[in-house]
This record gives structure tokens, C-alpha cells and sequence, in this order.
């Protein structure tokens, strides 16, 4: 999307403010897109750069550098060009969209909000745009927000399961009984019990603390498909719930051999690990979790904890630290910050860590905060972004 419009503004930029022979420099960024359009990278950001040198007022080079550095993975890189491109180009949705998926890849939901809205506000009828902003809301706990925003694209989207899944998830949290009922009858009828259908449903049994009904579905789909993608972590999620470790164990593994690039799985182990003072191997995993997603507040945590135990109050700081910034309102976080830092010797910073944490106990707090990352189970089997 950001592609297109590139090359519209560049158009208008050569013709006007280029300094430079504006053949010449539209020979260039075209050349520079038809190597992003082939996936030459490097060749396309010389290109681009080349363009920028002459022209740093070009839209369209900026919004294309950050196209590059979001297919390398080069987050902070992106935002930077991105958010040039938008300060030249504020009327182009198609900059911010991509500015709310590079949040949206890094899983970090809330800072993509604000982004779609405004492409959601500007072009309503977006069903990528739409969407993402759905599972935006629905992954921040805004459940009535996620039910507002998905319902309008039920014509298009009422023969996808992990549409219906999130709306009827959403509809019973946000107390929509009509709304949930409706998306839960037609994932039935949509799912035609396959494997992914039995997914779905031992996700839905999860949620709502049904364990053993979720062990059961979650095994239909195992047995019917067992490589089918995150079907062995929701049944460590579940054997987890009914304190089962080494089978959760054992399906976190599992997993792992089938999506090894899933931070969850790693977290989990670590916990259990943790929990059987395994400290190397729950070291290890809590790394690599952090390693695939730095924003997993979990991971930190529970490394804190690794690290308080084997005396390593440096780094437990370190970690505890990094969650307190990812998850701040967290009583039990600054709880262990206060313990670390009573072991660190820094009484005075510790005393006004339990200070902090007496004031968050007074206030209202959420079911997630009181059991510390023990509530809702992730997501990720329906992260997938909808196509444009």
C-alpha cells in the first residue's frame, strides 16, 4: 500500500523541489521500487538514499526505507522513516497503517491503536485497517471496542474462524450475549469439526476456565492434525490451569517443534522450570522468550525471580526493571523490585517500592494484576494479519 502512494507523491516532488534533474531522479526511485518490489533490499535503500540526498523532502523515499526496514525485522528503523514520511504526508493513510504494523508485529497492541483509528476514521470501509484495529482492542482487553469495530465486517469475514472466535470472545466479555451467541453458531456451522474448529473451541473452554472440557477439544484437534500451529501450547495452557507440569511440559515442546519462534512457549517452560528449580534451563528459555519478544513482561519477571534466587541482584534489578516499564501499575512487580532492592542494599528506594505497592493494593486492581500474568491465556493462533 505504502508502495503505490510512493510513487504518486514522488511525481508531484520531482516535478517541483528537486534540485537535481528530475528524470534522472524518477529513473532512480522507480528503480529503487521495482528492487523492493523484488525483494533487493540493499539495492533499493542505496537507491532510496540516493533519492533522499537529493531530494530529503520526498515522501514517498521515506515511507519506501521504511517498508525495507520492516521486511528486515529493523523495527525502530522503520518507525524512524515511517514517521518522516507521515510528517511530509499526513493525508496518506496508507504511512500510517504501516506505522500501527510495526507495533502490531512487535505485539505491542496498545501503541498501534492510535494509528488505525485515524486510517479507520479516514477510510471506513478498510477491512485490513478494520480489522487490525479489532484485534487491537481485543488483545488490550477493550472487549466492547473489539465487538464495535469487527461486527460491521461480518459479511465479509463470517467464513473465517478466527474472526468469529475473537467476536464471540468479545461479545461475552463485553456482555453481548445476542453478539456471542451468533458468532459461536456460526463458527459451529463453519468449522465443520476440524481440527482448527476443535482449536478455537478449547481456546474459547480456556478462557472461561473450563479445563477439562479444554483438554478435551484440544485433543480432538492434536489427534485429527498434530502438527497444526499452537494446538500443543493451548494444551500446555491447559495442563498448566490444572497444575499438570510435566504434561504442559511436554506439549510446550511439542509446540516449539512446530512453531519455534513462538515466545510463549519459551515463557512457559520457564515457569515451569523455575517452579522445579531447574535455574539453568529456566534461564535459558526466559532468554530466548525474551530474545523473540522483548515486550513479554512475563519473561522478565520471571527472570527476575531466577536471578533473586541464585543472588544475582544486578540482574534481577535489570529484569524487574524492564517489566516495571512494560507493565507499571503491577502491585506484585514492585513488590519484588522492593525485595531486590532491600538485597542491594538501597533501603530507602525499597521502602518507597512497598510504599507504591501499598497504594496499588488499595486501589482497584485486575484479576490479571492480582495473578500476575495467570489470567487471560495469549493469543497468538489468531494474530494473523488480514491481507489488504
Amino acid at each position: 500500500m505504502v508502495a503505490a502512494f510512493a510513487v504518486v507523491l514522488s511525481l508531484c516532488a520531482f516535478a517541483q523541489t528537486s534540485p537535481a534533474s528530475p528524470t534522472a531522479l524518477q529513473q532512480l526511485f522507480q528503480r529503487g521500487q521495482a528492487e523492493l518490489n523484488s525483494n533487493d533490499l540493499d539495492s533499493a535503500e542505496r537507491d532510496f538514499r540516493q533519492v533522499l540526498a537529493a531530494n530529503p523532502g520526498l515522501a514517498g523515499a521515506y515511507a519506501n526505507l521504511g517498508v525495507i526496514y520492516m521486511r528486515r525485522k529493523q523495527w525502530p528503523q522503520a518507525l524512524e522513516m515511517l514517521h518522516k514520511a507521515e510528517a511530509l504526508a499526513p493525508e496518506v493513510a496508507g504511512i500510517r497503517l504501516n506505522i500501527a504494523l510495526v507495533y502490531y508485529r512487535q505485539n505491542d497492541f496498545a501503541s498501534a491503536i492510535a494509528p488505525l483509528e485515524t486510517v479507520v476514521d479516514d477510510a471506513p470501509s478498510s477491512l485490513q485497517a478494520r480489522y487490525l484495529l479489532g484485534l487491537c482492542y481485543f488483545f488490550t482487553d477493550r472487549h466492547a471496542d473489539a465487538a464495535k469495530t469487527l461486527e460491521p465486517l461480518w459479511a465479509q469475514e463470517s467464513d473465517q474462524l478466527n474472526y468469529l472466535y475473537v467476536l464471540g470472545i468479545s461479545g461475552n466479555k463485553a456482555k453481548q450475549p445476542q453478539l456471542e451467541q451468533r458468532a459461536l453458531a456460526r463458527l459451529i456451522e463453519v468449522g465443520q469439526n476440524s481440527p482448527a474448529f476443535h482449536l478455537l473451541m478449547g481456546k474459547a473452554h480456556l478462557n472461561r476456565e473450563e479445563y477439562d472440557e479444554a483438554v478435551k477439544e484440544l485433543d480432538l484437534a492434536a489427534k485429527a492434525d498434530p502438527k497444526l500451529p499452537y494446538v500443543h501450547f493451548n494444551l500446555g495452557e491447559a495442563y498448566m490451569k490444572k497444575q499438570d507440569y510435566e504434561k504442559a511440559k511436554a506439549e510446550f515442546l511439542k509446540d516449539i517443534e512446530v512453531e519455534p519462534d513462538v515466545a510463549y512457549n519459551y515463557d512457559q517452560l520457564g515457569v515451569i522450570y523455575y517452579d522445579q528449580q531447574q535455574d539453568g534451563n529456566a534461564e535459558r528459555v526466559l532468554r530466548k522468550a525474551i530474545e523473540l519478544d522483548a515486550r513479554l513482561a512475563s519473561s522478565h519477571y520471571q527472570l527476575a525471580r531466577v536471578y533473586q534466587r541464585q543472588g544475582k541482584y544486578n540482574e534481577a534489578l535489570a529484569e524487574i526493571d524492564a517489566t516495571a516499564k512494560l507493565d507499571p501499575d503491577n502491585g506484585p512487580v514492585h513488590y519484588l523490585r522492593g525485595q531486590i532492592l532491600q538485597r542491594l542494599g538501597r533501603t530507602a528506594d525499597a521502602k518507597a517500592e512497598m510504599a507504591l505497592v501499598s497504594r496499588l493494593s488499595n486501589a482497584a486492581r485486575s484479576k490479571r494484576q492480582q495473578e500476575l500474568y495467570g489470567g487471560q491465556v495469549p493469543s497468538p493462533e489468531v494474530m494473523t494479519e488480514p491481507q489488504p
